[in-house]
């Protein structure tokens, strides 16, 4: 399985501290993926909501054989606009998405046929995009955080895990972003 990392726009450094603090952290109940199984999108910039872009991206980097593998995307800021039609779009090709996970893509609209995720920096921002599409499993930080620091470093924002696949109300439990990545990340290895 790939990881595709659909990075905003920001400094390049962000994404290379996300990847270390927030893929990859050690703790006893998570294994870090390998690294080399995370693609990470180098378009900057206004590329960064290119779905064009981020579709060959993949087809220069996933052979022909790869196209059925899974793929979870991981997507953060203006790269959800383009990761989400991306990941849509590598499905009509015949790929397979297994998850999108979407960080801090507020405003933008997420459905599509696969799961589909949310971290907000804030509760604000979690309740206002989940009318715009949303997952069973989301996270919010609580304490609110600023907003860049969702993607510089997940393993330091706590927050609320909120797991609406028992009902209404939905469960809510505490751990930090990194923490929640991981958990997904697991369910869809």
């Amino acid at each position: 399985m790939k990881i595709i990392i659909c990075p905003g726009i920001h400094e390049p450094e962000l994404t290379t501290s996300f990847i270390i603090g927030g893929l990859n952290l050690e703790h006893d109940r998570f294994s870090p993926p390998n690294l080399e199984d995370i693609l990470v999108f180098p378009g900057e910039g206004i590329l960064a909501v290119s779905a064009f872009h981020i579709l060959q991206f993949l087809r220069l980097h996933l052979q022909d054989s790869e196209l059925k593998s899974p793929v979870i995307f991981i997507s953060f800021s203006a790269g959800v606009v383009g990761a989400i039609t991306a990941a849509t779009e590598w499905q009509l090709l015949g790929g397979h998405v297994k998850a999108f996970i979407a960080i801090d893509g507020w405003g933008m609209p997420l459905w599509g046929d696969f799961p589909i995720h949310r971290l907000s920096h804030d509760y604000f921002t979690h309740w206002s995009s989940a009318i715009l599409g949303s997952g069973q499993d989301n996270f919010y930080a609580d304490p609110p955080v600023e907003h860049l620091s969702m993607w510089r470093s997940p393993q330091t924002v706590q927050g609320q895990w909120v797991d609406q696949s028992m009902g209404f109300p939905p469960s809510i439990k505490s751990l930090s972003a990194a923490e929640f990545l991981h958990l997904l990340l697991k369910r869809y290895d």
